[in-house]
């Protein structure tokens, strides 16, 4: 039985990855910091999972768990993952998602370098884009504190890839949603939006920049793509994403349509919630990870935003099929696994599809895998 050791496995991306790997047969651990009061709400569904605890800004911790554990596979999806608390946290920011790559990289080394390494670099890497689309050879303009870490997780894992022979890789994730979203994402931040304004809870939702535009695909089909690099001959890295580009506003007249509002009623366009400094059009050219790992995204743009809209409207509904344990300021609380799915998924009743069947409340789009 392979045994996989995940990082950030509380996060959107550790739930999806850690249901990939269970359905494989992988014997799966997540790694958790003993302080940590993350609601396990994502991943509480999920059988057969163990959890240990360790810090990215401890290597002690780092190397006792990778000793006790042995994992064959290290997938490292923790991070400060939200561009708009990088400008605000720019030193936490810096420790735990780029030393943190570091740090887990030298236990590996320390440990046992035959470990096949995954690290989630981040889109937000290319920022000031120059050229579009972004390919694995595009040159990096990060602009903000969290693509900047995210550089230096980045190269830093090529960097020991190259140095001490170890699989390192990564994966060049654009943006990736679902029902499991954070809310501070504009994404989520939009799904609920217009499910408490359907629902009678709220009358408007406020947002930044509305012409934002992002590569936006879905998690569940990004997680099979970090299974795949790591199951190549050879490490490489690897850019993820749709290939195609829309804007926020997009992403919010597809909201209220579906659930037949005018979103014109309802959206307040706040200058306070624009970014310092945005980055430029993000459309990634994943060519090399069609040819190479047969990947493709499955979910399209319309079934994404329909799909949180769905899992919101049944949350924030009294929904319980699922269950979902909200934040204090989300309304009622309900105990369960996973938001807002049917039969345990978490995803407003679509199950993650298998190939043997991814400022605080602020307006642009949030950044990074997480």
């Amino acid at each position: 039985m392979p045994r996989a050791l995940i990082t950030g496995i509380t996060g959107q991306d550790g739930s999806y990855l850690a249901e990939f790997l269970l359905a494989r047969g992988y014997q799966v651990t997540g790694l958790r910091r003993r302080s940590s009061t993350q609601n396990l709400h994502r991943i509480q569904h999920l059988t057969g999972l163990s959890l240990v605890e360790g810090d990215l800004t401890d290597l002690a911790s780092l190397v006792r768990v990778l000793d006790e554990t042995q994992p064959d596979e290290v997938y490292n999806l923790a991070a400060q993952s939200f561009v708009g608390s990088s400008w605000q946290q720019p030193l936490a920011t810096s420790d735990i998602t780029g030393l943190g790559v570091l740090r887990l990289l030298e236990a590996i080394r320390t440990v046992n370098p035959r470990i096949r390494f995954y690290q989630a670099s981040s889109s937000e890497m290319f920022g000031k884009a120059q050229t579009v689309p972004q390919h694995e050879g595009t040159p990096f303009y990060p602009r903000s504190p969290y693509g900047v870490a995210k550089l230096f997780g980045h190269w830093i894992t090529v960097n020991y890839r190259e140095s001490y022979g170890i699989f390192a890789c990564s994966g060049i994730l654009f943006n990736h949603e679902s029902p499991r979203r954070g809310l501070e994402f504009v994404t989520r931040k939009i799904s609920d939006g217009v499910a408490r304004i359907k629902l009678g809870l709220a009358r408007e939702l406020r947002l930044g920049n509305l012409e934002a535009r992002r590569d936006w695909g879905f998690a569940g089909d990004y997680v099979e793509a970090m299974w795949l690099m790591l199951q190549q001959p050879e490490p490489k890295d690897y850019v993820i994403a749709t290939g195609e580009t829309h804007t926020v506003r997009e992403f919010v007249e597809l909201a209220f349509a579906h659930v037949g509002l005018d979103w014109r009623d309802h959206v307040v366009v706040d200058p306070a919630l624009f970014r310092p400094a945005e980055v430029d059009l993000l459309v990634g050219d994943a060519s090399r990870a069609r040819r190479e790992l047969g990947w493709r995204p499955r979910v399209d743009f319309p079934t994404l935003v329909a799909m949180m809209v769905d899992a919101d409207l049944e949350r924030l509904g009294g929904g319980r099929r699922a269950g979902y344990s909200l934040g204090p300021d989300d309304g009622p609380t309900e105990a369960g696994p996973a938001p807002g799915g049917r039969s345990g998924t978490g995803d407003g009743g679509r199950r993650m599809p298998h190939r043997d069947d991814a400022g605080r409340e602020g307006g642009a789009p949030g950044g990074g895998p997480g």
